[in-house]
């Protein structure tokens, strides 16, 4: 099954791998197939190497053990970390999380343990956030969080109807421009840093218009998430990637609840 995706047509090309040492394809319903048997030195019959094939049901069910780790994790923080301390929890698990979703994004192999991981620094970083939002806006934080998952939603029901689909082109550039996004993003913190006001993140038109389109462009990710689980689940990937196509989603959920968080802290900004 060919893909556009280029990490997911290395994992297949693994998956592959896998199978060729005794795994079998799934079956048309996503349930594991049934292993080549292998003789044994002793000429016997041995139980081959087998490999759960990932289903539709393994990413739901990791995608809300990452969201309930994130929640956990971020309640935690706002209750433990004093009020003094915000900011600097805030900078260091945003930098500690950058590089771990790095890692995770540019690494052939799924490891749980860092996407769990993962899930514990955004929930710290989500955590600060969201308590340094809140103290200035009251209720902003359940707004923020309702929308998200709203469009989540949305845009997963709009994936399963076939309105919208991530054709060849359409995969293409959304890379270009998540990329030149957090290009952009990164610019705009380094000169922030040195005291340059860009406009993108002081409320006024510019940077208005910014979030929108950071957030139609965190909501349509989540047709690549789709698409990738669908792909991979017809390619036969090993169960443990799973945790991949979930880490996926709480990227973009995460990316999409701080910019709506942003968009309606601006037009609350005089009250």
């Amino acid at each position: 099954m060919k893909t556009s995706n280029p990490v997911l047509a290395r994992l297949g090309q693994a998956a592959e791998r896998e199978r060729s040492a005794g795994y079998a394809p799934a079956g048309p319903y996503g349930q594991p197939g049934i292993p080549q048997q292998y003789p044994s030195q002793a000429g016997y019959p041995a139980a081959p190497p087998t490999v759960a094939p990932m289903t539709v049901d393994d990413v739901v069910v990791k995608t809300v053990a990452l969201l309930g780790i994130l929640g956990i994790t971020a309640a935690a923080a706002w209750v433990l970390v004093p009020d003094a301390l915000v900011g600097t929890a805030w900078i260091g698990a945003a930098v500690v999380g950058l590089v771990l979703g790095l890692i995770i994004s540019f690494s052939r192999m799924a490891n749980p343990a860092l996407v769990i991981a993962y899930a514990v620094v955004e929930g710290v970083f989500v955590g600060m956030v969201s308590k340094a939002f809140e103290t200035a806006y009251d209720g902003i934080v359940l707004q923020a969080a309702a929308a998200s998952f709203g469009i989540f939603f949305l845009m997963a029901m709009l994936y399963k109807a076939k309105i919208i689909r991530a054709s060849r082109a359409f995969v293409k550039g959304m890379i270009a421009v998540m990329a030149g996004l957090f290009a952009v993003m990164m610019i705009n913190l380094v000169l922030a840093l040195f005291g340059v006001n860009t406009g993108l993140r002081d409320g006024s038109p510019l940077a208005i218009g910014f979030s929108l389109v950071c957030i139609v462009v965190a909501s349509l990710s989540f047709v690549l998430s789709f698409k990738e689980i669908e792909d991979g689940v017809r390619m036969g990937l090993p169960q443990r990637y799973s945790w991949v196509a979930a880490f996926g989603i709480l990227v973009s959920l995460v990316w999409l609840y701080i910019e709506i968080l942003r968009l309606l802290s601006y037009f609350q900004g005089d009250d």
